[in-house]
């Protein structure tokens, strides 16, 4: 795959960036995840990708972050009777081959056609610990989306939908559309990351165009107020850098700064980088 204009050639090239990063979490001695598969996916690509981001993206702390506390919310959600997870954009992530999940439970995947059929061949030979549905949908297409939100609920009575490392992508008006399609009373959490203005503005203009070909583009100023004007209730919200400082992961100069107050999340700044891992419930009609 050759790069155009730029390290990231298309969206889909992050799920190979992000590969890397769990890869060489995995490795450590101190992994707080292991991902024994990531490297594989990852490929020659992954770590082109890598080698060409600015130094201070390398090292991966906001990965590592990022994936552990989606790995706690989502096995916290199955012991609170969590029966379904439907992974939105669901890359390459291994989830359904490496949490604890139980062997009855169900996830259901949905990506791009040419995402889904890469990610099958690479790990045609592995077993997930659960039973585990793929579908190659565009879900940029809303009547393709519903169609397999149809399906992918089908029979389910607790769902929690993943949108790992989508939701920065989208115009604001496509994540207002898609939260309008959650609104299911088989979905009781939807859980995503959330990057602020600041952190917008700076992977968008101080990377050296490493993200030219896939831009941020949802980074809303009111933060997770934006989801409770449409009718989401706000459960944890986990500061990326917060919990990279706990799990040891980050620099030695963001150290300083994890340490200070963090910001009001719907209030995120707009002169520092800023992303949190949020879960959200419904709100009830008479709350």
């Amino acid at each position: 795959m050759s790069v155009k204009d730029g390290p990231v050639s298309n969206v889909s090239d992050t799920a190979r960036w992000v590969a890397v990063y769990r890869a060489v979490e995995s490795a450590r001695g101190d992994a707080v995840f292991d991902d024994p598969y990531a490297d594989r996916l990852a490929g020659d690509r992954g770590r082109q990708i890598v080698a060409s981001v600015p130094r201070t993206l390398r090292s991966g702390w906001w990965m590592v972050a990022r994936t552990k506390t989606i790995d706690d919310l989502i096995m916290d959600a199955v012991a609170a009777g969590c029966d379904r997870v439907i992974n939105l954009a669901a890359g390459l992530d291994t989830r359904p081959y490496r949490l604890e999940s139980p062997a009855e439970f169900t996830w259901v995947e949905g990506d791009l056609p040419g995402l889904v059929a890469e990610k099958e061949q690479l790990l045609a030979a592995e077993t997930p610990r659960c039973r585990l549905t793929r579908y190659p949908v565009d879900l940029a297409d809303p009547a393709a989306r519903d169609r397999f939100l149809d399906t992918a609920l089908a029979d389910a009575h607790k769902a929690l939908v993943l949108t790992e490392g989508l939701l920065m992508y989208l115009e604001p008006a496509d994540v207002a559309d898609l939260s309008a399609a959650l609104v299911r009373p088989e979905i009781a959490w939807w859980v995503l990351d959330l990057a602020g203005p600041g952190l917008k503005k700076w992977m968008n203009d101080k990377t050296g165009g490493l993200l030219r070909n896939a831009p941020f583009k949802f980074a809303p100023a009111e933060g997770i107020r934006y989801f409770e004007q449409l009718g989401w209730r706000t459960g944890e919200v986990e500061s990326v850098i917060v919990v990279a400082s706990r799990l040891r992961r980050l620099p030695w100069p963001l150290r300083l700064v994890a340490r200070l107050p963090q910001p009001d999340p719907r209030r995120p700044p707009e002169g520092r980088p800023w992303s949190a891992v949020i879960r959200l419930t419904r709100r009830h009609p008479e709350d």
